[in-house]
């Protein structure tokens, strides 16, 4: 048998302001591994919970690839947890379309890849910076990346219990008050120069939308509390993960302060994660 085993980056989206186009990659990471099998198994021992997407995936990749399709089987491993807003989806779609592309010898670019993803996914704010690793902005025509330093730490607040996408759009009003479009896309931009520039400083008080946000606080009740107290330790600042429920704060100091002040600013059980960014993206780890 053949085999192909594939790391996918955690990530991180949204980042306040920046809906559905801002991400960054994390030190967290799945690995997924794809093997071709010689004859298609039984119905009742071929799928698993997810089983439904990756079929869509190998379906997309085969179609774009026009290659015709085989058997395979699919196992997944790692320290992204599901609907955390984290990019869990991702790293399956992702780490099935580098592992079939791997196993054929990689007939797709890694940026058809990434839109194959994107497609999939329904935006690309994940799937950019997992594909491309660092701090990306993705959506229109293009996707500007940019290395993320190591100075800058990630603290993640991940509370147990999900929140899926679907739920957490349904939240979301209709219309948007012009002032607070205006306020998020100034935000956003500023995001955007901090990373760009690597001038950490100007994230501090740039994570304020009025996109999402204050509509998903239902979802995740001590989310104001969690960041405030993030920021009171030291952090620059912090915001809503994806969709939630991960809250993460970054900062340049000090980071088991602040995660030790997030923490007890939360509600329920949840666990702490201390992370970097990574500048590297999917990786395909072995191959045939």
């Amino acid at each position: 048998m053949q085999s192909a085993t594939i790391r996918v980056p955690a990530t991180t989206a949204n980042l306040g302001p920046g809906y559905d186009c801002l991400g960054i990659a994390l030190g967290l990471a799945n690995q997924v591994t794809v093997t071709r099998l010689d004859v298609k198994p039984a119905a009742s021992a071929e799928f698993h919970p997810g089983d439904a997407m990756v079929a869509e995936v190998a379906e997309h990749f085969f179609r774009k690839a026009a290659l015709p399709d085989f058997p395979f089987s699919w196992s997944i491993t790692g320290d992204v947890p599901p609907s955390r807003g984290m990019g869990s989806s991702v790293t399956v779609r992702l780490g099935i379309l580098a592992g079939l592309n791997a196993l054929c010898h990689s007939p797709l670019s890694k940026h058809a890849l990434f839109e194959l993803c994107a497609t999939l996914e329904g935006h690309p704010d994940n799937a950019a910076p997992a594909a491309f690793g660092g701090f990306t902005v993705a959506g229109g025509s293009g996707t500007a990346r940019f290395e993320v330093s190591p100075d800058l730490a990630f603290v993640l607040l991940i509370p147990d219990f999900e929140v899926s996408t679907p739920a957490a759009r349904q939240v979301l009003p209709p219309q948007l008050d012009h002032a607070a479009a205006v306020l998020s896309c100034a935000n956003a931009c500023r995001i955007t120069a901090a990373f760009a520039s690597q001038n950490y400083a100007l994230l501090r008080g740039a994570f304020i939308d009025g996109l999402h946000q204050p509509f998903r606080r239902a979802l995740i009740p001590f989310l104001n509390e969690v960041v405030v107290a993030g920021e009171n330790a030291g952090a620059l600042g912090g915001f809503l993960s994806g969709s939630g429920s991960t809250i993460c704060c970054v900062t340049l100091q000090d980071a088991e302060s602040v995660a030790a002040a997030m923490s007890a600013a939360a509600q329920g059980a949840h666990r702490m994660v201390v992370t970097r960014a990574d500048n590297t993206g999917v990786v395909v780890m072995s191959a045939p």
